[in-house]
C-alpha cells in the first residue's frame, strides 16, 4: 500500500505560474485552483495511492524566520490573486476528501517530515511518496520506503527521486542533505552556507568526514582551502545546517492511517462537486474515467 503526501503550497504556486489566468463567473481568478484540481485527478489516477494527505504552510512567522530574519528574504511577496487562491485551496482538498495539515510556526516541509516519521514504520505501507516542487524533501528519502516526486516542468511531468537518485544529483546520500546545505547554502531560502564552498567540495568533505558535527570533532588539518574555510566558519555552517534541517515534531495531533484512506472518495460525488465550482471540463474527465 502507498501513502501520498502532497506539498500543497508548492503545487499551488506551480499551478499559478504554469497556467494562464482563469476566472470564475464572479470574476475571481481560479487558475491555480483549476490546475491543482487537474493535478490531483492525474496523480490519483496515475499513482493510485491508498492513503493521501496534504501539508500547508501558514502565514505566521516560522521558527526559522524568528531566528534568522534574512531567511527567505529574497523571495518576492505573493500577488493578491495567488494569496486568495491559497486561502481557498483547502476547499479543493475537501472536494477530494483529502485531509490537510498545518501548524503555526512550521513550514509544510516540517509537516511532511512529521507525517513521514509517523507512518514510515507502518507494516501496512510499502511506499511513501512525497509530491512537492521543493528539493528540501530529498533529505527524507530512504532506501526502504520513502521517495520524492518533483515536477520536471509545468504541472504534468514528474521525476521520482529514490536513494540513489539523490546521490546522483547531489553527490551525498539523503541523510546528509542538511550537512550539504550547511556548506553550499540554499539561494532559494537565503541560507548562507560557507562562502567559497561549492557542491563538489561539500560532497567531498561530507563523504570523507560524515556530518558537520563529526568534521568539527575530528578537526582535520587544513590541508586545502576548502577544509580551511569550513574550519574557519563553524558557526555559520552549523547554523545553516540547522535552518536546512526539517523538523519531525510538528504538533499535528494524533492521526490514524485509516483516516487518510482514499476509499472514501466517490468519483461520482467528485465530478458533481467539481461542476459546482465551475470546473466542468474536469468534472467530465472524472466521469469518463469511470465510464
Amino acid at each position: 500500500m502507498t501513502l501520498l503526501i502532497i506539498d500543497a503550497n508548492s503545487l499551488i504556486h506551480r499551478s499559478f505560474h504554469a497556467l494562464p489566468p482563469l476566472t470564475d463567473k464572479d470574476g475571481n481568478q481560479v487558475g491555480a485552483l483549476y490546475g491543482l484540481s487537474s493535478m490531483l485527478i492525474k496523480i490519483i489516477q496515475d499513482l493510485k495511492p491508498d492513503f493521501i494527505a496534504a501539508a500547508f504552510d501558514r502565514p505566521e512567522e516560522t521558527f526559522r524566520k524568528k531566528e534568522f530574519k534574512e531567511y527567505k528574504i529574497n523571495r518576492s511577496a505573493a500577488p493578491k490573486e495567488l494569496i486568495d487562491q491559497l486561502i481557498k485551496a483547502k476547499d479543493i482538498f475537501k472536494i477530494f476528501n483529502i485531509e490537510t495539515f498545518d501548524s503555526a510556526g512550521f513550514e509544510a516541509d516540517d509537516v511532511i517530515a512529521t507525517l513521514c516519521s509517523r507512518f514510515k514504520d507502518s507494516n501496512l505501507l510499502k511506499k511513501i511518496i512525497i509530491l512537492t516542487g521543493d528539493h528540501d524533501s530529498l533529505q527524507l528519502v530512504d532506501r526502504q520506503k520513502v521517495v520524492s516526486m518533483i515536477p520536471k516542468k509545468g504541472i504534468s511531468e514528474f521525476k521520482e527521486y529514490g536513494y540513489d537518485d539523490v546521490i546522483e544529483r547531489t553527490g551525498v546520500s539523503p541523510e546528509f542533505i542538511p550537512d550539504y546545505k550547511g556548506l553550499v547554502g540554499d539561494t532559494s531560502d537565503n541560507i548562507p552556507g560557507v562562502s567559497g564552498i561549492g557542491p563538489k567540495s561539500a560532497a567531498s568533505i561530507i563523504n570523507t568526514y560524515g556530518t558537520l558535527e563529526d568534521f568539527y570533532q575530528l578537526a582535520p588539518a587544513p590541508k586545502n582551502s576548502a577544509i580551511k574555510k569550513v574550519l574557519e566558519n563553524k558557526e555559520t555552517a552549523l547554523f545553516s545546517k540547522y535552518l536546512a534541517t526539517v523538523r519531525y515534531d510538528v504538533p499535528i495531533g494524533k492521526i490514524d492511517l485509516e483516516e487518510l484512506s482514499l476509499k472514501k472518495l466517490s468519483l461520482e460525488d467528485l465530478s458533481n462537486r467539481l461542476e459546482e465550482v465551475g470546473f466542468y471540463n474536469l468534472a467530465e474527465r472524472v466521469r469518463k474515467s469511470v465510464s
